[in-house]
């Protein structure tokens, strides 16, 4: 049996409740690769988790909700051809995901008026720009 999946200091999804499917994997592998059953699908039902807490789950379930099916987190890996190290890439992709999903959100941004300062400068600006396009122009030459 795996072991837990370690997502956080504080979040840690118990191996009970991930789910391991195994297939056939495409690419490379020579002679194995239409009798190994190398490829990795990694599950986690994060609807009904009880090892999420409330509060998180509701952050994730949003944040993730492109990438579910049911409230069914999946992650697929076959870009080894050892079953084992498609089972541990799996694992990893599933705990960024998660990682990401749990993450709290960024700072809200308190809007700010311009500076007197950026306001003058960006004014000289337009007066340089102005003058530059004005030299381009032509007398008019008949």
């Amino acid at each position: 049996m795996a072991e837990d999946l370690v997502v956080t200091r504080t979040l840690v999804v118990p191996a009970a409740e991930l789910g391991e499917r195994f297939s056939r994997s495409s690419g490379p592998g020579g002679q194995g690769v239409n009798t190994a059953d190398s490829r990795v699908e990694l599950s986690f039902d994060l609807a009904a988790s009880p090892s999420v807490p409330a509060w998180l789950r509701s952050r994730m379930l949003a944040r993730l909700e492109k990438r579910l099916v049911d409230g069914v987190l999946t992650v697929a890996a076959s870009e080894h051809r050892a079953q084992l190290q498609n089972r541990a890439a799996a694992r990893e992709r599933m705990a960024r995901l998660l990682r990401d999903a749990a993450a709290a959100p960024p700072p809200v941004r308190r809007p700010t008026k311009p500076t007197k300062g950026s306001k003058e400068r960006r004014i000289a600006e337009k007066k340089r720009r102005a003058q530059t396009k004005q030299g381009r122009r032509g007398g008019g030459w008949d």
